[in-house]
C-alpha cells in the first residue's frame, strides 16, 4: 500500500503496538520475522523505536500479526476514526501524507490528505486484490502512473481505480499538489 518511511510519532506507536500485538499472538521476534519476511533485526529496532520502516512493510507486519495497518500505527490512547497522523514525508517540506481517519469496513477504510511539491513522486506498493482508491484533487495536477498507462487528474476532478497494481503519484503542475485519498477493500 505504501513505500516511504514515516517520520512522526507514528514510529513510537508502532514500537509499542508491535511488541504488544506480537506477544498477544504468541510470536517470538524470530517467528514474526519468518511470517512477515522482515528481518529479526528490523523487528527488534522497530520495537525499541530505533528504525524507520516503509508503510508497505508495516502492511506486511500487520498481515503477519493478523491485525490491521491501523491497529499497528494508531496511538492506542486515541479513537481510530480520527487519527490525523503524518505517515509519509517527501523530500520537500510541503510533501506529506496525513492519515485523517478510518471507518470499519471489510478490512480498513482510510481517509488521507496528501500534498506533493512540484516534481515530487511517491511510488506505492500494490495492495491486495480487492482494494481500491478514490482520489479527489483539491489543488494542482496529479499524474497517476500505472504499469501500462498514465492518467492526469486536474484540480476539482477525481479518479477511482484498483490499487492492487503498481502505481505512483507525481505532481506535474507548477505549484503544490493537494488531494484527498480514500482507500478501501
Amino acid at each position: 500500500m505504501h513505500n516511504q518511511a514515516p517520520r512522526s510519532d507514528v514510529l513510537a506507536h508502532v514500537g509499542t503496538n508491535l511488541r504488544r500485538l506480537r506477544k498477544e499472538a504468541g510470536l517470538s521476534q524470530e517467528a514474526l520475522a519468518v511470517a512477515s519476511g522482515i528481518s529479526r533485526r528490523m523487528i527488534v529496532n522497530l520495537e525499541t523505536g530505533n528504525a524507520n520502516i516503509s508503510l508497505g512493510t508495516l502492511d506486511r507486519l500487520a498481515e503477519a500479526l493478523n491485525t490491521s495497518f491501523l491497529k499497528l500505527v494508531s496511538n492506542p490512547e486515541r479513537e481510530i476514526r480520527r487519527l490525523e497522523e503524518v505517515m509519509w514525508r517527501g523530500v520537500g517540506p510541503q510533501s506529506q501524507a496525513t492519515l485523517l481517519g478510518a471507518a470499519p469496513a471489510r478490512h480498513d477504510t482510510q481517509l488521507w490528505l496528501w500534498s506533493l511539491e512540484v516534481g515530487e513522486r511517491y511510488t506505492a506498493d500494490p495492495d491486495p486484490e480487492g482494494w481500491h482508491e478514490m482520489i479527489f484533487v483539491l489543488q494542482g495536477t496529479l499524474r497517476l502512473d500505472f504499469d501500462t498507462e498514465s492518467q492526469i487528474v486536474p484540480a476539482n476532478d477525481f479518479t477511482i481505480y484498483s490499487s492492487a497494481q503498481n502505481y505512483a503519484y507525481q505532481n506535474v503542475g507548477d505549484g503544490v499538489l493537494r488531494f484527498i485519498r480514500s482507500v478501501s477493500s
